[in-house]
């Protein structure tokens, strides 16, 4: 028999149901297979039913959409970083692959670094490194002079930048204690790929000239289940990204309790005693893990 209208539409609504659910599936397994493993227990614990449709919604901040989960609880993202084993990438003779990583997913323009590594002495001689990022402290100077609130802490623990609102004036760059906001002077390179990126203050895409940008985190790649770039790239697996609520935290080998892992290693914050309360911590170590003497 030739079949109804109202059939018809019952099998599109039917193939339309299966193709989410295919392009769903090979989007998890693609993203899976192209970076590093899923971060294993920090997202959707409990809720795989719930992830479907529901589990973000969309929040208005200044006119710009910023996403924000809905399951369960509020993440608070953090970061550690092993300095015992970094060397700086030297042992893969390299340019630090951070740094690398950071510049080509966030499509940063040159010179701009997000992600910066430096070598520093240590007393009594020899070297260490030290990968340096935005903080993302909980008490940020940089919100506190910002004077359109343009740049803001968010219930994640993420300080952003609205582009949107920011008027350039620099004052957040002069306030912060870590040099890692940075501005564009002139106009920056656009690459074909950015222009498909629809804006967020969570992923700063396509830059413009006359505003300030920096790390924003990562956040919509945790929540999707990845790790950061930056993470991602290193050849020796010396940075963590985690959940401080689960108290949680991996570097794509292995996984870890957040709170014991530092308190176990002696870990510190940078400039912790100005009292900007930084997200990331550093255990202390010249590489030594990586071989490096």
């Amino acid at each position: 028999d030739e079949p109804t209208e109202e059939s018809k539409a019952e099998n599109l609504r039917k193939w339309e149901i299966s193709r989410r659910q295919l392009l769903r599936i090979i989007g998890v397994a693609g993203a899976a297979a192209a970076t590093t493993p899923f971060i294993p227990g920090l997202l959707n614990r409990g809720s795989s039913e719930a992830s479907s449709d529901n589990h973000q919604h969309p929040v208005e901040h200044h006119g710009s959409q910023v996403t924000e989960t809905t399951d369960q609880r509020i993440r608070q993202w953090g970061m550690i970083i092993d300095l015992r084993r970094c060397d700086g990438c030297q042992g893969v003779d390299k340019p630090p692959q951070c740094t690398i990583a950071c510049n080509e997913g966030h499509f940063v323009p040159e010179p701009m670094e997000w992600i910066e590594t430096y070598e520093y002495e240590l007393e009594g001689g020899g070297t260490f490194f030290q990968p340096t990022i935005c903080n993302q402290c909980q008490n940020p100077p940089c919100v506190n002079v910002c004077p359109v609130g343009a740049t803001w802490s968010t219930p994640e623990g993420v300080v952003l930048i609205d582009k949107d609102r920011c008027i350039g004036c620099r004052m957040c760059m002069a306030a912060c204690p870590y040099e890692r906001r940075f501005f564009t002077w002139t106009e920056p390179a656009v690459p074909p790929e950015s222009l498909f990126v629809e804006y967020s203050p969570e992923h700063q895409v396509p830059m413009l000239k006359g505003m300030v940008y920096k790390c924003d985190f990562c956040p919509e790649m945790a929540r999707s289940g990845r790790l950061p770039f930056c993470a991602q790239a290193c050849p020796n697996a010396a940075i963590y990204y985690g959940d401080l609520e689960e108290d949680i935290a991996t570097n794509g080998e292995e996984i870890v309790q957040f709170s014991k892992y530092i308190s176990d290693n002696g870990a510190y914050r940078h400039k912790e005693e100005l009292g900007t309360r930084p997200r990331v911590h550093y255990i202390p170590g010249y590489g030594q893990d990586v071989g490096r003497d």
